[in-house]
């Protein structure tokens, strides 16, 4: 079965500071996303990753990507749009006419392992529907208004990553859904749920770190220099 992968760089990322996507932020003397696509291109199971940026940066990112080392993967740049949703759409409309399986990945996560993005792969290509996660660490409670409404029990709770993979048509009737019922979701995971499909689990690593703040750098930075990743 034909991979492809959508990889979102399209967010401004205001939370980690600087003027700058958060995406081209140096980690280790390289742009974070090409870390991210550095994963990408070592995985086996996908052929293309479609790269959604700001429209206006289009040409900065093919140029940025075009001395990349010779790859099996092929790398195109297509403009996202105002949410992630929007973007998400952008890439799906770019994906090969023959492709099969979609694996949707958070370019501010550099440090996903080629191999976990292979199961993900493998796992919509039997058909099933899976999410990266892992478990949570802390105690988790509801609060409104500033009072504890609720505490949850952590036993059963997951902190959610990328990548998720899903049969493609099965994303597309997802999005189709959204859009009908005005629905926005802050995964893709969440708006497959909402077709009644069940999405299993893959566990991740606490490694797979998405860059939102400050100090999410510097983490990714010393993953890097002390060889963990």
């Amino acid at each position: 079965m034909k991979v492809n992968a959508i990889i979102l760089a399209a967010g401004r990322g205001t939370r980690v500071g600087g003027r700058e996507s958060k995406v081209l932020l140096s980690v280790a003397g390289w742009p974070l996303i090409l870390h991210t696509l550095e994963r990408f291109r070592r995985a086996r199971d996908v052929g293309k990753a479609v790269l959604v940026v700001p429209p206006e940066a289009v040409g900065d990112y093919e140029t940025m990507l075009a001395p990349a080392p010779e790859s099996s993967l092929e790398i195109t740049v297509h403009p996202g749009g105002a949410r992630r949703q929007d973007s998400v759409r952008a890439g799906l409309a770019a994906l090969d006419p023959d492709c099969d399986v979609v694996v949707v990945h958070d370019g501010a996560r550099p440090f996903a392992a080629p191999e976990l993005i292979d199961r993900c792969a493998r796992e919509a290509c039997a058909g099933r529907s899976v999410t990266v996660a892992v478990p949570a660490r802390n105690t988790i409670k509801r609060v409104l208004r500033g009072q504890v409404r609720e505490t949850l029990q952590r036993q059963s709770l997951w902190e959610v990553q990328t990548p998720q993979a899903f049969p493609l048509r099965l994303l597309r009737d997802a999005y189709a859904k959204a859009e009908r019922d005005g629905v926005e979701a802050t995964d893709d995971a969440m708006l497959v749920e909402r077709l009644g499909v069940p999405v299993g689990v893959v566990e991740g690593s606490t490694t797979n770190l998405k860059v939102t703040y400050p100090e999410d750098l510097l983490f990714a930075e010393a993953l890097v220099s002390n060889g963990v990743v």
